[in-house]
């Protein structure tokens, strides 16, 4: 019998192609998602940590693996803000929000921010 180059259709494994994942490139003390391990955030980029209805972080941006959806109207514990769902880029999972725009003058500063609730993350490289 002649040899077959292919392998026998039972012997094939069909392998689903990985989703890229970014890093921070040389970061200690970086934040990840606790879901997937994605790269989302450097700690030194942290602006501050609330402990309001959500434990969350805040920072003026992710820089890896952190999707946005559309904004929307929400009624906050601080008032009325437009907010988009922030998600993670590997695993799909809702990570926080990010504020679009404050509808009160005292709460524009959080326009442009993400929040990343801290039940979505882990801390990673480096942390002691």
């Amino acid at each position: 019998p002649e040899l077959s180059e292919e392998p026998p259709a039972e012997m094939v494994k069909m392998t689903k192609s990985k989703t890229f994942q970014a890093y921070l490139p040389n970061c200690h003390r970086t934040y990840s998602c606790i879901h997937c391990r994605a790269h989302l955030a450097n700690h030194d980029e942290l602006i501050s940590k609330a402990s309001g209805f959500h434990f969350s972080l805040s920072f003026p941006s992710p820089r890896v693996n952190v999707g946005c959806g559309p904004a929307e109207e929400r009624v906050l514990l601080t008032g009325l803000h437009a907010v988009a769902d922030i998600y993670c880029e590997n695993c799909k999972t809702t990570l926080g929000w990010k504020y679009e725009h404050a509808f009160e003058s005292s709460q524009k500063y959080k326009e442009g921010k993400f929040i990343i609730e801290l039940a979505h993350m882990i801390k990673d490289n480096g942390w002691e």
